[in-house]
C-alpha cells in the first residue's frame, strides 16, 4: 500500500488544489469562512450560525498537539489515547504502567492531573491584518521580524489581560495574507479519567498505522478542572452512540497541526532535497538505537516506550512526504499548479500593490541561505529533540534574559501573553529518566559532529574535547528534573542562572549566545524574506481566486466536511467499517495483534456487529488526532485518530478518491466502557446529554 503514495494525487487534482476552489470535501476551513452553500448543495445539509457557534464552543484544542471535544454538561472531555499516552506515562512506576494497560478513574478523586497540559476553547476570531502586516513595512529580514513579534505582541497583551483564564495568538493565515487573533478561554487543570492503553488503543502497532481496516478504541478521557471543581460547560456536543451509516455526512472539527499546500516549488524541492531526508534519516536511526536500549530491561523499555511510540509515528509521516515529493507526476503538478498562479499575476499588474516584483525569486533565493544555514540552524538552535533536561535548560536560560526586556522586544514564544503556558509546561512536575537522557543527548552530539563535522566551529562549541559519551553522561546528571529547582531558576531570574553549577545550565549558557546569533541570521537570511515574499504571493492568490480557497493549516480550529465511505484499494473495495467481531479474527495472540487480557475476557458480552473504526473523505493532517466525528446534527459519533495511507501526502494536497480519515465510533465506546472496563458511571455520564 505504502508505494500507492507515489501516485497520492492526479494531475487534474493537484492542478485545482490551493490554487483555485477547493474540490469536494477538500479543505480544512476556518469557522470565520466555512463553505456552508457549496455543503448544503453537496450534501443537502444546513450549516448555520447557530451551529457552528455551538460546535466551536465545544471543540477543545490541548498543548499536547492534540484536538478534542466536550461532550457532558461537567467539563468531560473526549480525545485519543495517544493524546494522553504522555500523561500516562508521567503517572506510571515501575509497579503500574498505565501507558501500556490503561488507567480508569474509580472516583472524583481518582482523576489525575496530567502535568503541563492545557485545554482551549476558541471564543473569539477578531482580523488584524491592517495592524500587522503595517508593521515593519519598509523593513526586511531579522528586522521585520522583530517588527511583526513586537506588533503581536502587543495585540496580545491588550486583548487578553486577565492571561489567568484566557490565552490569546495571533495566527498567520494564508502565508501572511490575512492575520487573525484568536482569543481562547483555558483551562490548565486538565485531569485524566479513561485511557485503554497502548496495547488496546494502538493494536496493531507500527504494522497497521496509517492503514485500514483498523480495530483501534484510540479514545481517552479527560475532565477540565478550576478552583479544584469540575467545569461546569452546558455548551458541550451530544454522545450519539447509534450505528452510524456509510455515505451519511460528517464533520471533523479540530485544529490540524499543519500543511504545505501554498509553499512554491523551491520551498518544496528544500523539503525534498534536504530537510526531508536529514529529519527521516535522524528519526531512523535514533529508533534503532532506543529499540537496542528498550531491549536491554524491562525498565528501559517502559520508559522509552512513549518516546519510541512518538518515533515511529513521525518517521511513517516522513516517508510518506518524501514518496510525495519525489513523485514527477506529483511535482510537475504542483509546477504547473504554481505557473497557472503566476499566469493570472502577470496579467493582473496594473491591480497588485506598488512595488510587488518577484516573490518568487525572492523565495528561490532565501532557499539557498536556508540550504547553508540549515544544519548549523538544526544542530545548535533546535539542539536535543526530546531531551527533557536539554528543554528545560533552554526554556530558563533563554526566559531569564528575555524577561529582563519588555514584552514587545522579547524573541517569540517569551511575550508575556506567551508566559504562562510556557510556565506551567515547565514547572509542572514530570519524571525525568536519566539514561534515556543519556540516550538522546549522545545521540544529537554524535550526529551534530556527523554532519557538521569534527573540525566545524559549532562542533567544537557543542562538544568542547569530550566525546558525544563523556559529555552525555555529564549532563545527564543534571538535577533539573526537580521541579523545586526549576523553580528556584525560573524566579531567581539571570543571577540565579548564573549563579547555578548545574551541569546542564552552565552547558545552555556556553552554547546560547552562538544559538541566537544562528537565529537571528536564520531569520535575516531566511523567515525575514520569505515572509515579504509569502505576503505578496497570498496577496496575489486572494485578487486571482478571491476567498474561495483555506489557509494552510496552522494547528488552530478548523471545520471539514465530508461523507462516511470506503475506497478502492488495487481493484478491490475497502468498506467503511470494522466491527467488534473482526478485533477478534485479527487477534493472534503476538505482538502487537496480541489482545488485553480484558478483552479476552469480556468476548461473550460483546455484540460482534457493533461499528468498531470509521473510513471518512474528511480532509485531515497531523493535529486533527482526537478531533470530534460529527453528524449533521451537531453529535459526536466518534474521534478521528488516524488517516490511511494515502493521506500521508496530505502535506501536500487533496485526493478526494483516495485520502481518507479514520475515527473510532463512539459506539464502540460505549460498549466497552461497559462490558470491558465495567465503566458505567461514565458511559452514564456521556449519554446523559
Amino acid at each position: 500500500m505504502l508505494r500507492k503514495m507515489l501516485h497520492i494525487l492526479s494531475l487534474t487534482t493537484i492542478l485545482s488544489a490551493a490554487a483555485s476552489p477547493a474540490l469536494a470535501d477538500e479543505g480544512m476551513w476556518t469557522f470565520d469562512n466555512f463553505p456552508a452553500a457549496k455543503v448544503k448543495a453537496a450534501y443537502g445539509v444546513t450549516i448555520d450560525q447557530a451551529w457552528l457557534d455551538h460546535v466551536r464552543g465545544a471543540a477543545v484544542r490541548l498543548s499536547t498537539g492534540c484536538s478534542a471535544s466536550v461532550v457532558s454538561a461537567r467539563g468531560l472531555v473526549l480525545t485519543n489515547n495517544h493524546c494522553v499516552a504522555g500523561c500516562a506515562q508521567d503517572l506510571s512506576s515501575t509497579e503500574h504502567d498505565y501507558y501500556t494497560h490503561g488507567y480508569l478513574a474509580g472516583a472524583a478523586a481518582d482523576e489525575k492531573k496530567c502535568a503541563g497540559m492545557q485545554a482551549e476553547i476558541l471564543t473569539a476570531i477578531t482580523d488584524v491584518t491592517p495592524q500587522v502586516t503595517g508593521a515593519g513595512r519598509s523593513l526586511g529580514g531579522d528586522a521585520l521580524i522583530k517588527a511583526r513579534t513586537a506588533v503581536t505582541s502587543n495585540i496580545e497583551k491588550e486583548n487578553c489581560q486577565d492571561t489567568r483564564l484566557y490565552r490569546c495568538q495571533v495566527v498567520n493565515l494564508y502565508h501572511g495574507g490575512q492575520y487573525k487573533l484568536y482569543k481562547y478561554r483555558k483551562y490548565s487543570d486538565v485531569r485524566l479519567i479513561f485511557s485503554p492503553g497502548v496495547q488496546t488503543a494502538f493494536f496493531g502497532g507500527d504494522p497497521d498505522n496509517f492503514n485500514f481496516p483498523r480495530y483501534d478504541l484510540d479514545s481517552a478521557f479527560v475532565r477540565l478542572y478550576e478552583n479544584g471543581a469540575p467545569v461546569t460547560t452546558p455548551n458541550h456536543l451530544r454522545w450519539n452512540s447509534s450505528a452510524p451509516t456509510a455515505g451519511e455526512p460528517v464533520f471533523v472539527a479540530g485544529n490540524p497541526g499543519g500543511t504545505d499546500r501554498q509553499l512554491t516549488m523551491s520551498q518544496l524541492e528544500t523539503q525534498r532535497d534536504q530537510t526531508l531526508p536529514v529529519t527521516a534519516l535522524l528519526a531512523s536511526e535514533l529508533r534503532g538505537r532506543l529499540l537496542r536500549f528498550s531491549e536491554e530491561s524491562a525498565e528501559n523499555r517502559r520508559i522509552a516506550q512513549d518516546e519510541l511510540f512518538g518515533l515511529e509515528n513521525s518517521y511513517k509521516v516522513y516517508f510518506g512526504r518524501l514518496f510525495a515529493l519525489d513523485d514527477a507526476p506529483f511535482m510537475a503538478g504542483k509546477r504547473a499548479q504554481e505557473a497557472a498562479l503566476r499566469a493570472k499575476v502577470a496579467g493582473m499588474r496594473g491591480k497588485l500593490p506598488a512595488g510587488f516584483g518577484n516573490p518568487w525569486a525572492a523565495i528561490d533565493a532565501a532557499q539557498q541561505q536556508q540550504r547553508a544555514l540549515y544544519l548549523p540552524y538544526r544542530f545548535v538552535e533546535r539542539g536535543a529533540s526530546g531531551s527533557e533536561l536539554y528543554a528545560y535548560a533552554k526554556t530558563i536560560v533563554r526566559a531569564a534574559a528575555e524577561r529582563e526586556k519588555p514584552s514587545a522586544q522579547r524573541l517569540p514564544g517569551y511575550s508575556d501573553s506567551r508566559l504562562p503556558l510556557l510556565e506551567k509546561e515547565l514547572l509542572d512536575p514530570v519524571p525525568v529518566y536519566a539514561a534515556l537522557e543519556q540516550q538522546l543527548l549522545e545521540f544529537w552530539l554524535s550526529k551534530a559532529r556527523e554532519y557538521l563535522t569534527a573540525d566545524h566551529a559549532d562542533t567544537k562549541l557543542l562538544l568542547g574535547r569530550d566525546s558525544p559519551e563523556q559529555l552525555s553522561a555529564r549532563l545527564a546528571r543534571s538535577k533539573l528534573g526537580d521541579p523545586a529547582l526549576r523553580r528556584a531558576l525560573w524566579e531567581g531570574g539571570m543571577a540565579a542562572v548564573r549563579a547555578s553549577n548545574d551541569p546542564m545550565i552552565q552547558y545552555m549558557l556556553r552554547i546560547d549566545p552562538e544559538a541566537r546569533r544562528l537565529l537571528t541570521a536564520w531569520n535575516e537570511k531566511v523567515d525575514g524574506p520569505v515572509t515579504a515574499a509569502s505576503e505578496a504571493i497570498a496577496k496575489a492568490r486572494f485578487a486571482a481566486y478571491g476567498a474561495s480557497t483555506y489557509p494552510d493549516a496552522t494547528f488552530t480550529l478548523r471545520l471539514s466536511y465530508g461523507r462516511i465511505a470506503g475506497w478502492n484499494e488495487r481493484g478491490a473495495a475497502v468498506p467503511p467499517f470494522t466491527y467488534v467481531g473482526g478485533l477478534y479474527d485479527r487477534a493472534t495472540g503476538q505482538d502487537p495483534f496480541e489482545l488485553d487480557s480484558r478483552w479476552v475476557s469480556a468476548r461473550g458480552k460483546l455484540n460482534p456487529n457493533i461499528v468498531f473504526d470509521i473510513s471518512t473523505t474528511n480532509d485531515i493532517i497531523g493535529g486533527n488526532s482526537g478531533s470530534p466525528l460529527i453528524n449533521a446534527r451537531g453529535e459526536v459519533i466518534g474521534a478521528v485518530f488516524d488517516g490511511n495511507i494515502h493521506s500521508l501526502g496530505g502535506d501536500y494536497g487533496y485526493d478526494p478518491v483516495l485520502n481518507r480519515a479514520v475515527s473510532v465510533s463512539a459506539a464502540a465506546v460505549s460498549e466497552a466502557l461497559r462490558k470491558v472496563y465495567g465503566a458505567n458511571a461514565l458511559v452514564d455520564e456521556l449519554e446523559a446529554g
